[in-house]
């Protein structure tokens, strides 16, 4: 029975764009060996990572998809915790209903995008952030309050 997997690898960001193609065919042709019938690589490019990883702040991010019978996840993930060009992996199965389209291995271009995460800019937070105004309360300004004898507290011998 063929299962649907999802991976997303994480590589090193100080490779170069041929050691980023290289590492694509590599784990394409991987895949296509062990049995993986149809397999689909995007390139999200170069992002930063949400905490240091093997003391790197960034990593390109490539998602992949791929049929087969199961085999193939122990082998690729084994061969990618092997690897030091590879700094973090995930590999989920999905529903059968997931359809995908397969596609030729994607080329790392010069001009791929370096996204960074979305900084707060300093004039937003400097816009006028004023107090909320408060109306005044209709309680009345009569200092004395009635306490009931049952809420006030009891001395308690020691």
């Amino acid at each position: 029975m063929s299962n649907t997997y999802e991976m997303m690898f994480i590589l090193r960001p100080d490779l170069t764009h041929d050691q980023v193609n290289k590492q694509l065919h590599k784990y394409n042709n991987l895949l296509k060996q062990n049995g993986a019938g149809k397999v689909s690589m995007e390139i999200w490019g170069k992002r930063r990572l949400a905490y240091q990883i093997k003391k790197f702040q960034d990593g390109i991010y490539i998602l992949t998809y791929y049929t087969g019978d199961g085999t193939q996840v122990a082998i690729i993930e084994r061969d990618m915790r092997l690897s030091d060009d590879v700094i973090r992996y995930l590999t989920m199965k999905l529903d059968n209903k997931f359809q995908f389209e397969e596609k030729d291995i994607p080329e790392l271009q010069q001009s791929t995008p370096v996204i960074s995460p979305v900084e707060s800019s300093v004039e937003s937070s400097e816009e006028d952030v004023s107090a909320p105004e408060v109306e005044e309360s209709t309680v009345s300004e009569d200092p004395t309050t009635e306490v009931d004898e049952e809420t006030q507290p009891v001395p308690v011998e020691v």
